[in-house]
């Protein structure tokens, strides 16, 4: 970190467990229902989530969520993949999984995880928050994208409806141009389509923090690991403004995809996708890499799954969660360092 992250006002990681405690407790929602919700069907409810695991208020919305939650990438994006990936989802919502993540991106241009899940939600919508994206900058490119989101997820609205992945301030301000992405969430809310709106990134906590100043999304989806703190950091920068706004908050980007884990092998180098070539497994559990995350205050997270025992495994980290203590959580962040470009490969990394 650099100099300048040292002079701006943040919360201190102290004061942030002492919030992720209360969020637990309930005390970052108070109840309060925004009026957009008062025309949508009842929120879901998957009636084994509370025996499953913690929950937590998901902001201001008014919903209780599961502390993990299924991802939409790994498995259940992969192409022709139906026979994996519709059981993982169905496994899910069994062990009482009650918010489920995607997005039109998801899958490439067949847009195969909204696909998959269409499967399960024509049979049991009212199971799961349903969440997916846009990644179009614009009005109209946007309303598009949700048109073909309803019909593959089989259903007449999504509980949350995000914009994905802002990267560069630029990007703010083509979402909040006149004809801009925005304005697609604030008529899709306004008819009916979704329930609630939200922001998504992963590269730098600056931009995140300048769309959520210029509007009140109801929730944020940010990238954060035990690795965060050692560059751009989410957990000082953007987390504390999301708190201060009572924002629904999701985790992200957990384990990585693999790349923190110490039981992770690296592929070879032209077989890694992303720009940070990682030559090691990474340095921590998945127990480790989950309970920093939710030890912060967090709503949920997010994790992909290639199998139904990784369900299985994430819901049962879930159930046995405990909080770290802010000593555990510096130490197991110090274990990360040596990993931090394969572990925050979706960060800003200047050349």
């Amino acid at each position: 970190m650099g100099e300048h992250d040292e002079k701006k006002p943040t919360i201190e990681r102290r004061d942030l467990l002492k919030l992720g405690t209360a969020a637990t407790m309930g005390y970052l929602a108070r109840g309060v229902v925004p009026e957009a919700s008062a025309a949508m069907p009842p929120l879901p409810v998957n009636p084994v989530t509370p025996r499953a695991m913690p929950t937590r208020n998901l902001g201001r919305t008014g919903y209780r969520v599961g502390i993990f939650s299924l991802g939409g990438q790994a498995a259940v994006e992969r192409p022709d993949n139906e026979a994996v990936a519709v059981p993982i989802v169905e496994r899910a919502l069994d062990l009482g999984v009650n918010y489920i993540d995607t997005s039109a991106r998801y899958g490439g241009a067949e847009r195969w995880s909204e696909r998959y899940l269409g499967q399960v939600m024509k049979r049991r919508r009212s199971e799961a928050f349903l969440a997916t994206k846009t990644h179009d900058r614009t009005r109209d490119g946007s309303l598009k994208l949700l048109a073909k989101s309803l019909e593959l997820l089989q259903t007449d609205h999504v509980d949350l409806w995000q914009i994905h992945n802002l990267a560069r301030i630029e990007e703010v301000e083509q979402i909040f141009a006149a004809d801009g992405a925005v304005q697609a969430l604030v008529k899709a809310r306004e008819q009916g389509m979704v329930r609630f709106v939200g922001v998504t990134g992963h590269a730098d906590p600056t931009v995140l923090m300048e769309a959520i100043r210029r509007f009140p999304f109801d929730t944020v989806l940010m990238a954060l690991n035990a690795a965060d703190p050692h560059h751009l950091s989410f957990e000082k920068e953007l987390l504390p403004l999301a708190v201060e706004k009572e924002m629904g908050i999701i985790g992200m980007k957990v384990p990585a995809r693999g790349r923190i884990l110490s039981s992770w092998t690296p592929p070879p180098p032209d077989q890694q996708r992303w720009g940070q070539v990682a030559t090691r497994p990474g340095s921590i559990t998945m127990k480790e890499a989950m309970r920093y995350v939710l030890s912060l205050p967090v709503s949920t997270v997010i994790v992909g799954c290639d199998s139904i025992a990784q369900v299985e495994e994430n819901v049962q980290l879930a159930r046995a969660f405990t909080p770290m203590s802010l000593t555990q959580m510096a130490e197991i962040s110090t274990r990360t360092e040596p990993i931090k470009r394969q572990a925050l490969f979706f960060r800003r990394w200047e050349a």
